[in-house]
């Protein structure tokens, strides 16, 4: 004979108070005060004839027994908001939710997205950013664009394309600074992204020079990075797949055509054990079917037409 269940409401006050370590965490995300949270984990408790959580001065912590019944709970009710979902999306479009770099939404993403919207005009994205690891357990997020290689324990991860690094100025700044050689790089700014410190260093080192760095700047993002060089504020190093139209254009010029392959690259990346939707795989299946149409440029400084790149690990 199967065994009851206990109470749902208290039950679901539990994992919440559980999940964030709080009663009062716990009341915010439920709507409720803190003393009925309190109220609806002592009515769980009772009903199992357990302690659940040590109530500390500071906090609670989860008991022995709290702790492995938590462990149950959280997947149950996580598979009942993934199954409450799906249902609830029926006769509706469905809802894909990714979470993305800031430089990769505003530089490749979102100028591509109308052509998926109108390939899968039954599908809505939702695009978030954010340099923090996606939070999937929260259920807000379906997959994220994440950088790397690819060796994340908990995630899939589904290999995008690789990251090729490459200085892009602007042809003012081309034409006053002349730049011709890695050295010359020492008489501009050299512009830095904070989401990406190592690119600049990663590049020159692999070229085999040193340059004086005195007059750098730091941003947030690779975008603002982007923007600071198209004004002439200096040389930035870019991730060659969000330049490519102002290199083909001219906004941009390369003065050195030679890309760097880090090692890394973008993946797509969603929990183990969740199997993909069906909207998920569409998405996934757009992204290869761009990235493989893409022909990259890089013309270089004073040249006309798009020299052949080569790898800087090739230069000897």
């Amino acid at each position: 004979m199967s065994h009851p269940l206990p109470p749902l409401n208290p039950l679901r006050a539990f994992e919440v108070a559980a999940r964030l370590c709080s009663l009062t965490k716990a009341a915010e995300e439920l709507h409720v005060s803190q003393v009925a949270v309190s109220r609806q984990v002592k009515v769980l408790e009772d009903y199992m004839g357990v302690v659940l959580f040590y109530r500390q001065h500071r906090g609670i912590e989860l008991t022995r027994e709290g702790l492995e019944l938590y462990r149950g709970v959280k997947n149950a009710f996580k598979e009942i908001s993934d199954a409450s979902r799906r249902v609830s999306r029926r006769g509706r479009k469905d809802v894909l939710s990714i979470q993305s770099y800031t430089t990769f939404s505003q530089r490749w993403l979102i100028p591509r997205l109308a052509d998926f919207n109108a390939r899968n005009d039954l599908l809505e994205v939702k695009l978030s950013s954010s340099l923090k690891p996606a939070d999937f357990d929260s259920g807000n997020v379906d997959a994220a664009i994440r950088a790397g290689r690819g060796e994340w324990p908990d995630l899939h991860a589904e290999k995008l394309v690789d990251i090729e690094l490459i200085p892009v100025v602007s042809p003012a700044l081309q034409a006053s600074a002349g730049i011709k050689t890695v050295r010359d790089l020492s008489r501009v700014r050299l512009l830095h992204s904070m989401a990406r410190s190592s690119d600049w260093q990663h590049w020159l080192a692999a070229y085999g020079d040193t340059v004086e760095d005195k007059a750098s700047v730091q941003f947030e993002s690779s975008a603002l990075a982007y923007e600071a060089a198209s004004t002439g504020m200096g040389c930035a190093i870019a991730v060659k797949m969000f330049v490519e139209k102002q290199l083909e254009s001219g906004e941009f010029l390369a003065p050195f055509p030679e890309t760097l392959k880090t090692g890394e690259a973008y993946y797509l990346v969603w929990p183990k054990g969740t199997p993909p939707s069906d909207a998920l795989l569409r998405f996934l299946e757009w992204m290869r079917g761009v990235m493989q149409t893409q022909t990259p440029a890089a013309p270089a400084a004073g040249e006309e037409g798009t020299p052949p790149a080569r790898a800087l690990d090739s230069l000897g």
